[in-house]
């Protein structure tokens, strides 16, 4: 009989791709064998001639659910003497090219089973298929099997075992597999470490009347500890702020289902179908009642929901029945924690109680986020985590070396091309903390031996002041590697290029690249960009007027003294502005401004100056909130209706608003039409440079009303390209950087090119 060789690489080990050949092969009454190794699935199999094509065509057709494909190489063999099909052991052995399967949200067998009567998994907070439960954050090595992830220490009971060798169960090589009597063991711990209970029935129950009376609890989940407690409990939600030292910034929430949370929140159908996915993100939703869960998201008129991935936060939701907070376990400022003694020694104060269980977790992971703008349901992702790292599908990315992009500071995530494979990680926190540094150095290094490679090139961001550029320049040299610097801005742009497989456009493209900061190649700091984007050269062709940025990261964390800064030479603003300022600031940062060298351009602290002049955030106490509020704002009903900005120059904008302030127009309506200015501003610079596609990047883009405001505005002008699966905001700049990386050696190879045939005497064919 003829005889196959597929091997199959891509997402298709933790997705059920051996068993789903094996039935498959049996269907079509083929012999051999499939096993997994380093590269991915390999499988031999003899047959017929018809039913070898209708194998192979089916398993490439319609993979598991979970699968995903990205290279077949086929090879025929000399005919074999198999007799049966099975699947053998894994071959560990080689360079890996598999690509890591993110963390499975809960599916709806086992969510069905926690609570079906006379299962044996009824209540079970562990309970996983082929289809759910952890991979990512549990894989120590490959290829992906049980002995190299952290189930490794769990032994299955004789009937777990029995369902693992069953083809015809849902459980057939489930690596996760486990139940009651082969328990992940769970406990309820008090304060300084005191176990009160392992029995899961009780734990369970115990934890739910705690949360019912009040208490905060630190529960272990997939990715690190969450902070969970009473949503609907104004002093509880506030306590929690207190002990977090988190005073405004908006917590998620868990709902145990779509219809629990519509009684708060709008929930269209692109937000129901992302809630429900196995990647399982918060979705910010706009609320039903402003009033109602006012502690959750001071001020904003958006929550933050996820639905339970794991069958432990669906027993908690469902026993509780209500709305809880689901935060990050951490400190302010600090990564998640995810490891025990982590938890105790930090969380404990801020938590009454621990929820813990003893299976580990290899590399932490917050909660994802996305939101979609209204118009065609437009997905931003926000947060790239839990669920969705460390896999980028969309590409065009390709390199015959391995090759490490650091990223930037701010939003941190690394990227690794690696064997014609691309890995991106998660969100990793801002590297201005200790702990994050070291969470950033753990994730990259786990990373690279997973891969079992080292770098031949490494790329950071120009900025000399950044850890992650420092630590690329450190790690270069212990390898004895290159460094290769690119600009903050162009490696935004080139991340949105690339992820719309627009590296090689014919066409000029204008990039759009908003953000907070980012060092320039003039010295200053950038952050309202244009760039034009034509035969692998990418240009600066306009930017947002500079005004001087001083008192160094105190000027983003207070709005106020992006306003002061605006307003410098707007008389007619000190009414506004001064009352912000005691009188010896007031005196003090006036004489600064004017002796301050440093510019900025950045469309990150206009907003923020903006916001404060409508008195809607002087003082921020996270990341973004001044522009959260402007947003906001801008989406408040008024029946006021205002003339368009006229001038779209900085000075214009800022004009505006004063002029409009001094009148007593409405906020929302300034707040709105200061979005739609600039809109107007970008149709106007890409006219002006004859480009018909624009490409938008920046952490300014996660503003779902400009993306609105752009889809509906200039559309029908323009082709409009932004991020898919990766944020605007720095998570995407390493990816960028990659993408940089191959512009610019086309570039090279062009050049020599050129050299070669104006050297030549004879035709280059």
């Amino acid at each position: 009989m003829p005889t196959r060789q597929l091997h199959i690489e891509g997402v298709v080990q933790g997705v059920g791709f051996r068993p789903y050949v094996f039935r498959l092969a049996n269907a079509y009454q083929l012999k051999g064998w499939v096993s997994n190794d380093v590269k991915g699935v390999h499988v031999e199999v003899s047959g017929s001639p018809e039913n070898l094509a209708q194998f192979e065509s089916d398993l490439l057709t319609c993979p598991p659910e979970n699968a995903h494909i990205s290279r077949v190489h086929r090879k025929e063999l000399p005919e074999t003497g198999y007799l049966t099909f099975q699947i053998i052991e894994s071959n560990p052995v080689g360079e890996p090219t598999v690509l890591l399967t993110p963390d499975l949200g809960l599916c709806e067998a086992c969510r069905h089973e926690l609570t079906e009567v006379g299962n044996r998994r009824k209540g079970y907070a562990f309970t996983t298929c082929l289809n759910c439960g952890p991979r990512y954050s549990i894989i120590t090595s490959l290829p992906y099997d049980r002995p190299l992830t952290r189930m490794a220490p769990f032994t299955m009971c004789p009937v777990c075992q029995k369902e693992f060798n069953d083809p015809a169960n849902r459980r057939f090589y489930s690596q996760t597999n486990s139940c009651p009597d082969c328990a992940v063991a769970l406990s309820l711990v008090g304060h300084s470490g005191k176990t009160l209970s392992t029995d899961p029935e009780v734990v369970l129950a115990e934890s739910i009347r705690l949360l019912q009376e009040g208490h905060i609890l630190a529960v272990k989940g997939i990715g690190g500890y969450l902070l969970m407690a009473d949503a609907t409990n104004a002093a509880v939600v506030q306590t929690l702020r207190d002990r977090k030292h988190r005073p405004s910034k908006p917590f998620a929430l868990l709902m145990k289902s779509v219809e629990a949370a519509r009684h708060y929140v709008e929930i269209r159908e692109a937000e129901s179908q992302e809630l429900q996915s196995t990647q399982s993100p918060v979705v910010l939703l706009r609320r039903k009642n402003q009033a109602s869960l006012p502690g959750v998201a001071p001020g904003l008129d958006r929550l933050g929901i996820m639905l339970p991935y794991t069958p432990l936060l669906a027993m908690l939701a469902e026993g509780f029945s209500g709305p809880l907070i689901a935060t990050s376990g951490n400190l302010s400022g600090s990564p998640i924690f995810y490891e025990d003694h982590q938890a105790f020694n930090n969380l404990d104060g801020i938590a009454d109680f621990f929820v813990v269980n003893n299976r580990s977790i290899v590399v932490p992971q917050d909660d994802s986020v996305v939101q979609f703008a209204r118009h065609g349901d437009h997905r931003i992702v926000l947060r790239r985590s839990r669920g969705m790292a460390p896999l980028v599908f969309q590409h065009p990315l390709t390199s015959a070396q391995t090759t490490l992009a650091m990223g930037a500071d701010l939003k941190s995530a690394f990227a690794l091309m690696v064997r014609g494979n691309l890995y991106a990680s998660q969100y990793l926190g801002d590297l201005e903390n200790f702990d994050t540094q070291r969470g950033y150095e753990h994730t990259l290094h786990h990373l690279l031996g997973l891969m079992n490679t080292r770098p031949a090139e490494v790329i950071i961001d120009k900025h000399p002041a950044y850890f992650s550029s420092q630590t690329g320049i450190r790690m270069a040299s212990d390898w004895q590697v290159p460094v290769r610097e690119i600009q903050h801005h162009q490696a935004h742009f080139a991340a949105v290029l690339a992820e719309n497989n627009q590296l090689d456009a014919p066409q000029p493209i204008l990039g759009v690249i908003w953000d907070g900061t980012g060092l320039g190649d003039d010295g200053q700091v950038w952050g309202g960009e244009f760039f034009r984007y034509e035969n692998h050269t990418f240009e600066r062709v306009a930017h947002l007027d500079y005004f001087t940025h001083f008192l160094g990261d105190k000027f983003s964390r207070e709005p106020r003294l992006c306003a002061l800064s605006l307003t410098a030479d707007h008389a007619e603003a000190i009414p506004l502005v001064e009352s912000k300022f005691s009188d010896s600031e007031w005196k003090l940062y006036r004489a600064m401004i004017t002796k301050a060298t440093l510019k900025t351009s950045s469309m990150g602290r206009l907003f923020d100056g903006v916001a404060s002049l409508l008195g809607l955030c002087d003082h921020a106490s996270y990341e973004g909130e001044a522009a959260l509020f402007l947003e906001n704002c801008a989406l408040r009903e008024t029946d006021q209706v205002l003339e368009p900005v006229r001038d779209l120059s900085t000075k214009g904008i800022i004009d505006y608003v004063v002029h409009h302030l001094h009148l007593g127009s409405h906020r929302s309506a300034i707040a709105w039409q200061f979005h739609v200015a600039l809109v107007h501003w970008i149709a106007q610079v890409a006219r002006e440079q004859g480009c018909r596609t624009l490409a938008f990047s920046g952490g300014v883009f996660q503003n779902a009303l400009l993306n609105d405001l752009l889809l509906s505005m200039l559309s029908e002008e323009f082709e409009l390209l932004f991020h898919d699966e990766l944020s605007p905001n720095d998570e995407c700049i390493s990816y960028g950087q990659l993408a940089c990386a191959q512009v610019e050696n086309k570039l090279v190879a062009q050049s020599h090119q050129n050299e070669i045939v104006c050297a030549s005497p004879f035709p280059v064919n």
